[in-house]
């Protein structure tokens, strides 16, 4: 699953702590073309949005210059973390993902 920065984090953690981890998702944004997330191509955000801040205060750099920077738009999080998807169309198991039956409960 690929969501916004923190959703990864949170996966482990509850993970970790024995929590189940349950997605919230419009059955839309199910790519059943994606096998993994790998194939996910993940986008690049500017590297001025973690290097330091500027505004109607000013600015403040707080990296070097030309400091190289990873600032990825969202993370992918294992299958494996996720105890089930709640779409609007129902929940999915991840032994339904698992038996390829997510596409049949998306419909």
């Amino acid at each position: 699953m690929a969501n916004k920065i923190g959703t990864y984090n949170l996966a482990v953690l509850a993970k970790y702590h024995g929590i189940p981890f349950y997605v919230a998702a419009p059955h839309t944004t199910h790519d059943p073309a994606c096998v993994d997330g790998a194939a996910i191509p993940i986008e690049q955000r500017e590297s001025a949005e973690v290097t330091g801040v500027s505004g109607s205060f000013g600015s403040c750099q707080w990296a070097p210059e030309r400091a190289r920077v990873f600032n990825p738009a969202f993370d992918v999080t294992p299958a494996e973390l996720i105890s089930g998807w709640v779409l609007d169309t129902g929940v999915v198991t991840p032994e339904q993902v698992s038996a390829g039956i997510f596409r049949q409960a998306l419909k």
